[in-house]
């Protein structure tokens, strides 16, 4: 993704911190321009209204995905490993901005919901090309997005065995494109 400038660039980085961090009603105007240490004019300058705000980190949010979604298209160890892989990886941009365009999602920014069905359902494409069965393709994406919801819960959540199970769960999706071979 093509980096905007600096002030846009801190504006957009503050933006999806509050989302992410305390929810869309807290990532008002005023708290995203204290958060990026630019004036509220210099806010209003990059961005006019929370909804540009708003449309600004669905679009770089969906940048992310198609980059990601070329990156699961040529993964060597395949689509369906791939995506259940990326599933635990958290903290990053991709992450961060998905986060971000949930929450929006969640207080009924319908771009954003409709977003994120672009989004799943561009990987569900993927998964279903390569393992040919719906059923199948819909079981890696469960396990993937259980993987996504497990990782982001509290540290305390998680027991001393997550990276352990992790690999089983690894090992057991090309079983599973096997029975999406089966089954055509």
């Amino acid at each position: 993704m093509a980096r905007p400038p600096l002030a846009k660039a801190k504006i957009l980085d503050a933006y999806v911190a509050l989302l992410c961090d305390e929810g869309e009603r807290a990532a008002t105007m005023d708290a995203t321009a204290a958060r990026a240490e630019v004036s509220k004019g210099g806010l209003l300058y990059h961005f006019a209204s929370k909804e540009a705000l708003a449309q600004a980190v669905i679009g770089a949010c969906e940048e992310l995905a198609a980059q990601d979604c070329e990156l699961m298209s040529r993964a060597p160890e395949g689509i369906s490993v791939y995506f259940v892989r990326t599933s635990a990886e958290l903290g990053t941009e991709f992450d961060r901005y998905l986060l971000a365009v949930e929450r929006l999602a969640q207080a009924g920014v319908d771009a954003a919901a409709q977003s994120l069905q672009r989004i799943s359902q561009d990987w569900y494409e993927l998964i279903l090309g390569e393992v040919g069965d719906p059923t199948v393709a819909q079981a890696i994406m469960l396990i993937g997005e259980g993987i996504y919801a497990h990782a982001g819960r509290p540290a305390w959540w998680h027991d001393s065995d997550f990276d352990a199970r992790l690999a089983q769960l690894l090992e057991l999706v090309p079983k599973l494109k096997k029975l999406g071979d089966f089954n055509q």
